[in-house]
């Protein structure tokens, strides 16, 4: 037991959490941030809604969907958020069954995603003070943020490469793997396609992917500044 160097490995696990803590933690920061929103900001870059929405409408409608989505309570106990919304002048639900199929599914795997961030947090924040707060691991702390850095980086422009070549099957794949089969597709006069057209998630994806991108590239940059400034 004395020969296993406990440093090492702590670093190798801050390594391989860090794109989970970044991902994920972006993720959740773009769905809960309100100051502007996200549908605020993309709702200027999209064509109008084809079937009627106004913007303020749509905005609206938007926002009362991340309000279900940034709920504490659990899918089953918050959908009635979406089940009490209507279509704008008419006594109509705004999602119909199947969209409130979805949803379920969507909210249960963003509230997981959620508590994975809690645990990936403890092991990147746990681990790096670990390593850093005494002397003679601080330089293993320091490889741990430029390792997991690079680790993010080189998985994110993966990513944004296969979005610029093949968009569509990076959005296909990323459903077939995280919901169950022929319950994630729409028609276009669908409200959750109004609201959310496919213009829109892409553009998200860029912004999410880019942002955790940019966090992977100052982290191996800091990481490398004060490892050599240690050394």
């Amino acid at each position: 037991m004395k020969n296993i160097n406990w440093a090492k490995i702590v670093r190798w696990l801050v390594v391989l959490a860090m794109p989970f803590l970044l991902t994920l933690g972006t993720l959740r920061l773009v769905i809960v941030w309100d100051s502007p929103s996200y549908p605020t900001f993309e709702y200027g870059r999209i064509a109008p809604d084809r079937y009627g929405f106004t913007q303020e409408e749509r905005l609206e409608l938007a926002e009362a969907t991340l309000d279900y989505l940034r709920s504490s309570e659990p899918a089953d106990e918050a959908i009635r958020l979406l089940e009490q919304l209507r279509l704008p002048g008419a006594d109509q639900p705004l999602y119909n069954e199947r969209e409130i199929g979805h949803m379920l599914d969507v909210k249960e795997l963003t509230d997981l995603f959620s508590r994975l961030i809690w645990v990936a947090a403890i092991v990147v924040i746990g681990g790096l003070l670990y390593l850093l707060l005494q002397r003679e691991r601080r330089t293993e702390g320091y490889r741990a943020m430029m390792h997991g850095g690079l680790f993010t980086t080189g998985a994110l422009l993966l990513v944004i490469v296969l979005i610029g070549l093949s968009w569509n099957f990076v959005f296909t794949q990323f459903h077939e793997i995280l919901f169950p089969p022929d319950t994630w597709t729409f028609s276009f006069s669908d409200s959750l396609i109004r609201l959310f057209p496919e213009k829109f998630w892409f553009d998200f994806g860029l912004v999410w992917t880019g942002a955790v991108l940019l966090e992977g590239i100052v982290l191996s940059v800091l990481g490398y500044w004060l490892l050599k400034r240690a050394s």
